[in-house]
């Protein structure tokens, strides 16, 4: 068993090579370049940005992504919404009141437990947490915000990536006009997006040889530059170069930071992609072919710039010796393409977070792996990246602003990410209060820095993420609120099991009609049976035998074991055969259309089991077996009389905008159009 573990985490760990480090990995084709815009002015500033480039690629993606932030995954799945799952796993924060206490004793949702005086650091926070609700509002809003630049990278690192590298030609054909570049790269990133439909595992399968040869290419070519140029770049491992590099350059270097961090572009992807393959394969990955050839090249280029400083703009495709030049730059231009990979796979895992969670409109999320659940594809996201990429191309040509952009969208989405860490480290992982101190000193401390040097270039392309997280952090917003709207109102008007007695079994008037065969209602509503059923009875007059209330819920963990998927609870008196159930995902699950029969028959035998040796478990049986039909409600939401104005902007015409141009519940939950009745009701939020 051993064997075939290890088997398969180094099968992942050369498949996440394809996917992961693609950005990362490409990020020397740029940050020479970035850094020294305005050209070198000191011998010496090599050395010092040679050192920042080390211990900021040592720091933020070695130490603080694949040795401490991996832990921090949720049943193996990484992101932000990861970390914003574990801590409303652990203290009430979520804005829908739908938490159960059954919903603990499901095996992935234990999180470990401490007895010491850290427990009470810990019960403290938790407590400011939940009894806060400017805090619950903001845990989400900061959510949304880094869920929203991740997908803003994975719309830049294409756009920078691909023409940096097509860049490259000028150095063979001077002749290559700005506008050939442009399109050659514009060609490229449809090609690329139009692969996604593929799977994540086949595209890594793909990519991964390519990459590989990558790396090879940078670290020997590094090494070779090193000895050849100027061996004595070696010494960079001195952080004191650091602290001459600001003494001479002051203001200038700390606008400088603003190139180095794009060194660790990409670095987020370590965890974003954790749930495609797993940490202990990321981890083998990163420290065996990735961490020391990007070293190499990166003190390979100041080697040679330590020689030929004027050819700073161009530093790594002039480090290249003559005859390799034409093979690197082949090499070069996939593994642009292949740069864009890990975003666009973080931004399909991320999006299904979101829609379990109710913070992203409705869309199709296609599974692509059979043996790896969080390989997904989301068409209708995968056009608008590439539609975004196609535009931004064509509107800036260069990636001078692009990089400015860059830099912003990096730094904000690894400060989010810190900050919920040292919540966990404080209130789940439960660690000694000097680690917790060691941290926000050294790499807290150091992203803060980054980050206040970044949007020093707000005005130069810097605000271009800003605006793009804020549009999707509108939608999101927009999706959220009105979903906690409706639950809030289908909570206020449930129909209590008195009122369910009345309506089936009336003591004054006619009884309803009932049909043969099980009739089951979707509804988001956890407690209790939501107000759209009185509507159809009073419209329709009958129902079927059996009726099974669902509500599809999202738990606050990856993943729930099928065995735990089902929660069922029966409404008094047993003559009126009404059931509760509560279908139970993490939000990396999903019902996938080839699973729709398994659902249906996975309930009806749940709910079997559940009654167990009654005499109605029999007649449940039979009534499947005869027929089970599938009522979805079609809620029309409006602004109820007397709202605001931002409100009625809010729900009428935003959302209502929203709803009408993306797919409908039943496309969502892949319901067969055969059995599936549709009931329509206004709600007045």
């Amino acid at each position: 068993q051993d064997g075939k573990h290890w088997a398969m985490v180094l099968k992942l760990a050369f498949q996440s090579i394809g996917v992961v480090y693609g950005d990362i990995g490409t990020s020397p084709l740029y940050v020479y370049a970035s850094v020294f815009s305005d050209g070198i002015h000191h011998h010496d500033d090599i050395l010092g940005v040679l050192s920042l480039i080390f211990y900021t690629l040592t720091l933020i993606p070695l130490l603080k992504y694949v040795f401490i932030i991996l832990r921090a995954n949720d049943n193996g799945d990484g992101g932000t919404f990861a970390l914003y799952s574990l801590i409303c796993r652990y203290a009430k924060v979520g804005l829908v009141p739908n938490q159960e206490v059954e919903d603990r004793e499901v095996s992935n949702y234990r999180l470990p437990h401490a007895g010491d005086h850290r427990f009470k650091r810990a019960s403290y926070l938790k407590s400011i947490l939940e009894k806060s609700n400017f805090a619950k509002m903001l845990l989400l809003l900061a959510t949304m915000l880094g869920t929203s630049m991740l997908i803003g990278d994975g719309v830049l690192t294409p756009c920078i990536s691909v023409l940096s590298a097509v860049g490259g030609i000028k150095e063979a054909t001077p002749n290559l006009t700005q506008d050939w570049i442009v399109w050659i790269s514009v060609l490229i990133l449809v090609l690329l997006f139009m692969v996604q439909r593929f799977g994540t595992g086949k595209v890594g399968y793909t990519f991964a040889p390519i990459l590989c040869i990558w790396f090879a290419f940078i670290a020997v070519i590094g090494a070779y530059n090193i000895f050849k140029h100027d061996p004595s770049v070696l010494k960079a491992l001195n952080p004191i170069y650091i602290v001459y590099y600001f003494r001479r350059n002051k203001l200038r270097a700390w606008i400088s930071l603003g190139g180095v961090i794009l060194c660790t572009t990409g670095a987020e992807a370590l965890f974003a992609d954790v749930g495609h393959f797993s940490v202990r394969s990321i981890q083998i990955s990163m420290c065996t072919a990735v961490y020391l050839p990007l070293l190499l090249s990166y003190a390979g280029q100041a080697s040679y710039l330590r020689q030929h400083q004027l050819d700073v703009g161009d530093a790594f495709y002039r480090a290249i010796p003559g005859p390799l030049y034409w093979p690197m730059f082949v090499v070069a231009v996939l593994a642009a393409i292949i740069a864009s990979q890990s975003l666009i796979s973080g931004t399909f895992s991320i999006i299904q977070q979101s829609l379990a969670l109710g913070c992203f409109p409705r869309v199709k999320v296609v599974h692509t792996s059979s043996k790896h659940a969080g390989q997904v594809y989301v068409p209708e996201m995968n056009y608008l990246l590439m539609l975004s990429c196609i535009a931004l191309t064509l509107l800036f040509r260069d990636t001078i602003k692009i990089g400015n952009a860059y830099g912003i969208a990096v730094v904000f989405v690894m400060v989010l990410s810190s900050a919920y860490l040292v919540l966990i480290m404080i209130m789940i992982w439960k660690v000694h209060f000097a680690f917790i101190v060691a941290y926000v000193v050294t790499i807290g401390a150091v992203e803060l820095i980054y980050l206040s040097s970044v949007l020093y270039k707000f005005d130069q392309g810097g605000y271009l993420p800003l605006a793009f997280a804020s549009v999707l952090m509108g939608i999101m917003y927009t999706w959220h609120d009105v979903y906690r709207r409706k639950y809030f109102f289908e909570l206020k008007n449930k129909i209590s099991p008195e009122k369910i007695k009345e309506m089936l079994l009336p003591e004054e008037k006619e009884a309803v009609t009932r049909l043969a065969g099980v009739a089951i209602f979707y509804s988001e509503l956890v407690h209790g049976i939501p107000p759209i059923f009185e509507h159809y009875l009073r419209n329709v007059g009958a129902v079927h035998s059996v009726l099974v209330f669902v509500s599809i819920k999202s738990l606050p963990v990856s993943r729930v074991p099928p065995e735990e998927r089902f929660l069922f609870r029966r409404v008094q008196p047993e003559e009126l055969r009404v059931f509760r159930c509560v279908a139970r995902y993490g939000y990396m699950d999903a019902v996938r259309k080839e699973e729709e029969e398994a659902f249906e028959r996975l309930l009806m035998r749940g709910l079997r089991e559940f009654l167990g040796e009654e005499a109605e478990a029999e007649m449940v049986g039979k009534a499947a077996e005869y027929k089970v039909v599938h009522l979805i409600g079609e809620h029309d939401v409006v602004a109820g009389g007397g709202s605001r104005a931002w409100k009625r902007v809010l729900i009428d015409y935003v959302y209502s905008f929203l709803k009408r141009n993306l797919r409908g519940s039943n496309k969502v939950l892949d319901i067969p159009h055969d059995r599936m009745i549709k009931v329509g009701m206004v709600y007045q939020l």
